[in-house]
């Protein structure tokens, strides 16, 4: 495996290449979140209010879904500080438009900013990195679970991104409340329960039928195209020491549009290199990671990126490879032949060093 470098030594090479206003906080965004506001407001009512059918309140259901994916997305990158400043509002932003998938903002940067952007991909250290093949040896539970066949692993792998972010969410507040000071506590417990208080509320007041189609289904709906980034983000990709987002992050592409309306969320590789930078210009520094090291940047179309998660084992073995726990076949991870990738020239290699 080739040597590897941390985000700063390639930030620094490449900084100089950024417009000042791409490290200025940008708040014209939250137009954007006005407008899923808005939008998620207007097809709630619509559900609640008039008499429409089945059909017609599940097609709104997934407009309030992608809204509230969109709303995860922008309050993604308030939290890094990339459209406000102030603490104060950072976090009342970030915790407004994280509110559908209950998620609190300070723990958010918690477990993302300060461990998941420092860690990314170390086997103990990243909370976001998948097991490795020791951990399910030593579960009973999980080697049960890994005798399934690997076709059934996945569907069922796949099924339960509909939750895994607000349920990842809630595991993360339970492994970090911890490290924060006694006074911070009640101010925590609030962000986690008051989201939850808020959407049973409107059971209550709406009724279950309603409640179904103007939160339930938009919950599955937005944690499963927020975990469908997340998962091809990461786990097609080596566990690494060192926090190479060339080696341990991945750039998936999809449709211009799409873009726009999650903020560029896609330019993972580059969201690692410069988590502050506004992402309206994450398409430049993909430009010129593409020039100087084009043999070590991973992109990929998002279709193709969740084929190969669906065909592929999730335990990690040594590192840089996956394995399926029960017949002890062994993948492939990006940069170290997955799925018969090609393999980067020496030459291009000796570039990063």
């Amino acid at each position: 495996m080739r040597e590897l470098h941390s985000f700063g030594w390639y930030s620094k090479q490449l900084k100089e290449y950024l417009p000042k206003k791409a490290f200025r906080p940008d708040p014209k965004k939250l137009l954007g979140g006005a407008a899923y506001l808005l939008v998620t407001v207007a097809a709630m009512l619509s559900v609640i209010l008039l008499p429409i059918p089945a059909p017609a309140a599940l097609l709104l259901s997934i407009v309030i879904g992608m809204s509230f994916a969109g709303m995860g997305f922008l309050g993604h990158e308030i939290l890094h500080g990339t459209i406000v400043k102030a603490p104060a509002l950072r976090n009342f932003l970030g915790g407004l438009f994280f509110w559908p998938l209950c998620t609190g903002p300070r723990i958010w940067r918690k477990w993302h900013n300060m461990t998941h952007h420092v860690h990314t991909q170390h086997e103990e250290k990243d909370p976001d990195t998948w097991l490795t093949e020791s951990k399910v040896k030593n579960s009973r539970l999980l080697r049960a679970m890994y005798r399934l066949p690997i076709s059934v692993r996945a569907f069922f792998e796949f099924a339960s991104q509909t939750v895994m972010f607000t349920l990842h969410s809630t595991r993360m507040f339970a492994a970090y409340i911890k490290e924060f000071n006694s006074k911070s506590a009640p101010a925590l417990w609030m962000q986690l329960i008051l989201p939850w208080v808020t959407w049973i509320g409107l059971l209550l007041l709406v009724g279950f039928t309603n409640w179904i189609f103007i939160y339930f289904i938009p919950l599955l709906i937005a944690n499963g195209i927020v975990m469908a980034y997340i998962s091809t983000n990461h786990r097609l990709n080596p566990q690494t020491e060192v926090n190479d987002p060339l080696a341990n992050s991945l750039t998936v592409t999809v449709p211009k549009w799409v873009d726009v309306i999650h903020f560029n969320f896609s330019h993972h590789t580059e969201h690692h290199l410069f988590p502050t930078v506004n992402s309206k210009y994450y398409p430049l520094v993909k430009q010129k990671v593409k020039e100087f090291w084009p043999h070590l940047y991973h992109e990929m179309p998002m279709g193709k990126a969740l084929i190969a998660l669906w065909k592929t084992p999730r335990p990690y073995f040594n590192g840089n490879q996956l394995i399926d726990p029960t017949s002890g076949g062994q993948y492939g991870t990006l940069g170290n032949n997955l799925m018969g990738e090609e393999q980067p020239p020496e030459d291009d290699n000796k570039k990063a060093q």
